[in-house]
């Protein structure tokens, strides 16, 4: 299969964002969307996919897609192989440990919970900041000045989150805030 030639919808993975599918085949460039890193746009140059499932590139005479279609087909794609629901792995030496809340009164009764319930709590927040952020870019009606400033704020969110980044097992999943 030719790699500088890859067709929309085809699955490909990718060292760093993982598995996902490329959404537009410029001249010289890929847009792909991760189920982890949202959408990326490559150089053909320097891009390093992977090919996990080819698609036969589209007979030109035939219609093309419009936007409503293809998202319905790449829901359809992400559902069928599990890429919606990435599961984030708690670190190794959290696993089945408990997290305890004492208050200031000694009156009171301390709070434990499970850490596993807690860093599924993280993990669902993160995974909804990314489909907002998401949201966000592909939004019509926000001018990019409100994408930015938005963009800015759950950058600070990502920030204020990285003190949780110790329970997860691999630094990819990590909360990264805004870079100086």
């Amino acid at each position: 299969m030719d790699k500088d030639n890859l067709a929309v919808g085809t699955r490909v993975s990718h060292e760093k964002y993982g598995e996902g599918i490329i959404s537009m085949n410029g001249p010289l460039t890929y847009k792909v969307i991760f189920v982890r890193g949202g959408e990326v746009e490559f150089s053909k140059m320097s891009v390093q996919l992977e090919v996990v499932e080819p698609v036969e590139a589209a007979d030109d005479n035939q219609p093309k897609l419009n936007l409503k279609e293809f998202e319905r087909v790449l829901t359809h794609l992400l559902t069928k192989y599990n890429g919606i629901e990435y599961k984030a792995e708690l670190g190794r030496k959290w696993q089945g440990g408990t997290m305890v809340l004492r208050p200031a009164n000694p009156d009171l009764a301390p709070k434990e919970i499970p850490v596993e319930t807690f860093f599924h709590k993280i993990v669902m927040m993160r995974d909804r900041l990314r489909v907002l952020e998401q949201n966000i870019n592909s939004s019509d009606s926000l001018t990019d000045e409100e994408k930015v400033n938005l963009q800015q704020y759950i950058s600070r969110i990502y920030g204020s989150m990285t003190s949780f980044n110790v329970l997860f097992e691999d630094k990819g999943d990590y909360f990264v805030g805004m870079k100086a």
